[in-house]
């Protein structure tokens, strides 16, 4: 992290926080971090508490990083620093990036702040808001990555970057949190269906998603935070719903949830494949596959630690998260995920299929049968914990010489396959 010539610390905190902006300027970066880390396990509630007016005020995480830069200098790298960092190759970047990650994994391991923060990352969006009459009224939204259309009591939710395979950046992201916040909020709609738009390479037909975007990655453009927001916002909303803003215990939450539905034609790599870990129910074309190239990319494939062995068992969620196994979706394998393998020209209507069935005596009793299930796998207090390693691990992944390595490495196969 860049030095500065003045450090100063906003408000009464302990002594130690003005002992740690001493820390920061005047010693190495290891033992600049091991003060930030020792400052944060003492006082993260502390420091959570100023930022978010008492838990008051929640904070998304662009917002909540741009505060405790603020709070105290030195606690987290500031705008410039990270800017001028995102104009290098991810090989030649120095990784003042960690000490960000390592603040919100320190925020996610505190269980009070932990899980104010998840709820923060699971509101509507401000544009999201500011966009459902137009969706509402119309039934079709098209944004640059993404797009939304309402068919009947369906929304369609398409990944829309066919260019690299619908694989998903730092461009993408908000488009797509969008498109589900939307999907959600929009009260003509009772089924979701997430789908790929369609590939030249492909002659036209459907891709589903190919993962994160490689090439981005190496180009340093993709920052390690994108990591959390797509995790406790894009896949969390689907998985979980939209919250409320209120605190109250996770059983007795009242989300604006829905059915989801993967429309899997081709394949799934990558986050691809998580995005399937979180969907009600799969249908899938019998030439598709599904793969989690985590070695090949050097990265932690999101929540699919977590969530793959509940599907697969344990033994062949390490084979594909280690040893990168790919999985064909007509294989005994294949239909632990999938829930329906058809011909690729029959995908479609197994899809409409399904919608009616879910929608032709109403969806209540799915969505309380949905949230019965998430409370008994993953209740919100293990996601959590979960995410706090999450944030400090997938930080020193991505700033890795292996994962550098890796990428050039790889990089080019991974796009095409």
């Amino acid at each position: 992290m860049n030095v500065h010539n003045n450090y100063s610390v906003r408000g009464d905190f302990p002594e130690d926080a003005r002992t740690l902006t001493v820390h920061v300027r005047q010693e190495s970066v290891m033992a600049a971090r091991e003060a930030r880390e020792t400052f944060l396990a003492a006082h993260i509630d502390v420091v959570y508490s100023r930022l978010t007016g008492n838990y008051a005020q929640f904070l998304r995480l662009d917002k909540l990083v741009a505060a405790a830069s603020d709070l105290i200098e030195g606690l987290i790298p500031n705008s410039t620093e990270l800017e001028q960092e995102a104009r290098l190759p991810l090989a030649d970047q120095t990784g003042v990036a960690i000490d960000q990650m390592l603040f919100l994994a320190h925020v996610l391991n505190h269980r009070t702040s932990g899980e104010h923060l998840c709820q923060a990352m699971r509101l509507p969006r401000a544009d999201s808001v500011k966009r459902l009459d137009e969706f509402s009224n119309g039934g079709n939204l098209v944004l640059a990555a993404a797009s939304l259309e309402r068919i009947g009591k369906t929304c369609f939710l398409t990944l829309n970057c066919p260019d690299v395979l619908n694989a998903e950046d730092e461009r993408s992201l908000d488009d797509v949190e969008t498109a589900v916040d939307l999907a959600l909020l929009d009260p003509h709609s009772e089924v979701v269906v997430l789908r790929g738009a369609p590939v030249a390479k492909y002659g036209g037909q459907r891709a589903f998603c190919s993962g994160i975007n490689l090439t981005r990655l190496q180009e340093g453009k993709i920052p390690p935070m994108w990591y959390l927001q797509r995790e406790l916002g894009v896949l969390n909303k689907i998985y979980r719903g939209l919250a409320q803003p209120k605190i109250v215990p996770e059983a007795f939450e009242e989300t604006q949830e829905k059915p989801w539905i993967a429309q899997l034609d081709k394949f799934a790599i990558g986050g691809g494949c998580q995005y399937l870990l979180v969907m009600d129910s799969i249908v899938a074309g019998t030439d598709a596959y599904m793969s989690l190239p985590a070695r090949k990319e050097g990265i932690i494939p999101g929540a699919a630690n977590l969530r793959l062995q509940r599907f697969v068992g344990d033994r062949l969620a390490r084979q594909m998260v280690l040893a990168d196994r790919r999985i064909a979706c007509d294989s005994t394998e294949g239909r632990m995920i999938c829930d329906q393998v058809v011909a690729p020209e029959q995908i479609e209507a197994a899809v409409q299929d399904l919608v009616l069935q879910m929608t032709s005596s109403g969806v209540v009793s799915f969505t309380a049968n949905r949230r019965a299930f998430r409370l008994a796998q993953e209740p919100l207090d293990l996601f959590r914990r979960y995410m706090a390693l999450y944030a400090r691990e997938q930080a020193f992944c991505h700033f890795s010489p292996a994962l550098a390595a890796n990428l050039r490495k790889h990089w080019r196969d991974t796009r095409t396959n």
